[in-house]
């Protein structure tokens, strides 16, 4: 069948429908497994291409022109032509001038690893934030690879008394993607600001957060644990929007359940950064349980992706809970125990069967109550709404009522114990610790410089109004 020109191909357009061919190199410090084109090829089906074959090389480094070595371009394009594809997928990311010489070598388009998942995201993509999101990690990616996206780059036709070189239609495009980020990065502060304050609003709750790598079961547990019925599908990156469900521990309480977007290896920085508002979540969570996929021959590289993406989103440090999914799948349970010699305090389920999940809940329970204090509070007589308040968020174990006093035992977040000694109240700490106190800063203190040039090296600390070196 007739094949149009590479350079034809606009490049944004989605590869969904079209056939595929798949490469990857491995370089010496890349973990792979005995299919090392397995997820590519998960990857590839779900943006709705046809995969008829693919390539492997492994190799020290790149080749600087071509990425692969000249006899591998020359098999790839044997591939390519016996197949009559229409793409060939890279499973490694590619400079623009790697990929334009890829494409006049093999005779066809050529995408890498960051601009599939790209088209994944902009396929599943459903809500205004996630459009916003997707749009700006997509300018973001394509802004410098503009030159090979079109083909209509005549010096433009100037007007009558305008005669002279004009400006070439590149630099129009470039200049018009430019403001398009420009406004969609303002459009997503006030997504993210607007999150802030969702999130703000439901601290007087415990919140946990489902974290992990793309198709581990994170929505399927969610669905399990609080009968909620977000969409549990075998497919990379079905969830890009965050889902917060109430779920009820035994022995405990309501706590707040948030189903995250999944994660993957070399998930692409833009694209992290780009979703920093979906992932507020995350971030404010008291708890991450880190769903893993016991079912996968590669589950401790993926493990290692995904704390390697919760680093570059800083909250790492944040508590965590390793949660071992699919465990009822054949073959898991060797997986299985490799991944508790590597983590020895992570906790098996199946979320599909419900295998675990008691113990489930006993643990994050435990990890819970361990940034718990217990307080003697001392309130008005009259003064009700601390008293609910104090109910609504703890434990309340016991009230004593005096003439003009009521002495309250209450067993609370230690987050909570500290909005209550920085608002004034008279508490005790019976057991744990106070976390430490930070004063409240409004946002237009913020933005006040700390030091002012005072001399040569000398400044004042506003804040203390001290000088300081």
């Amino acid at each position: 069948r007739p094949k149009p020109n590479v350079h034809e191909h606009y490049r944004s357009e989605s590869v969904a429908q079209e056939r595929c061919v798949l490469a990857r190199l491995i370089g010496p410090n890349d973990a792979f497994t005995e299919k090392p084109l397995e997820e590519l090829t998960g990857l590839a089906e779900t943006a709705g291409t046809q995969v008829l074959g693919g390539v492997v090389q492994k190799r020290e480094t790149p080749d600087p022109k071509s990425f692969l070595g000249k006899g591998k371009v020359e098999e790839l394009k044997h591939l390519v032509a016996l197949h009559e594809a229409d793409v060939v997928v890279f499973d490694n990311d590619l400079s623009p001038s790697q990929t334009r010489n890829l494409e006049k070598s093999v005779g066809t388009k050529v995408i890498d690893r960051t601009e599939l998942i790209l088209d994944i995201f902009a396929s599943n993509a459903r809500t205004h934030e996630a459009r916003l999101a997707v749009e700006l990690a997509q300018l973001e990616y394509s802004l410098p690879r503009l030159k090979r996206m079109w083909t209509h780059l005549s010096r433009q036709t100037m007007g009558v008394g305008m005669r002279g070189p004009g400006e070439k239609q590149l630099e129009v495009d470039r200049r018009l993607v430019e403001k398009r980020i420009h406004e969609l990065k303002l459009d997503l502060q006030k997504v993210e600001k607007r999150k802030e304050r969702e999130v703000a609003g439901r601290r007087d709750y415990l919140t946990v957060s489902l974290v992990g790598y793309t198709n581990a079961g994170k929505s399927t547990l969610m669905n399990t644990l609080t009968n909620a019925d977000v969409e549990a599908v075998n497919k990379l990156f079905a969830t890009l929007d965050t889902r917060t469900r109430r779920w009820t521990l035994p022995s405990w309480g309501p706590v707040l359940l948030s189903d995250t977007v999944g994660f993957i290896r070399d998930l692409p920085h833009k694209l992290v950064a780009s979703f920093r508002a979906t992932l507020e979540e995350a971030r404010e969570a008291d708890l991450l349980l880190h769903v893993a996929d016991a079912s996968n021959p590669a589950v401790l590289e993926q493990i290692s992706a995904v704390y390697g993406v919760l680093h570059e989103l800083g909250i790492d440090e944040k508590q965590t809970l390793l949660v071992i999914n699919k465990i009822d799948v054949p073959g898991a349970e060797e997986r299985m125990q490799a991944v508790q010699n590597r983590y020895p305090y992570s906790v098996c389920i199946s979320a599909r069967s419900g295998a675990g999940l008691d113990a489930l809940a006993a643990r994050v329970s435990a990890a819970l109550s361990s940034n718990f204090v217990t307080l003697s509070v001392r309130l008005d007589v009259s003064d009700g709404k601390s008293m609910a308040w104090l109910s609504k968020v703890g434990d309340v174990t016991s009230k004593q009522f005096h003439d003009t006093h009521v002495e309250i035992h209450v067993r609370l977040p230690a987050r909570h114990a500290g909005r209550m000694v920085r608002d004034g109240f008279e508490v005790e700490v019976l057991r744990g610790q106070l976390p430490e106190i930070k004063p409240d800063v409004e946002p237009w203190e913020e933005s006040l410089p700390t030091t002012v040039d005072k001399g040569v090296d000398k400044g004042v600390d506003f804040q203390r109004g001290e000088e300081v070196a």
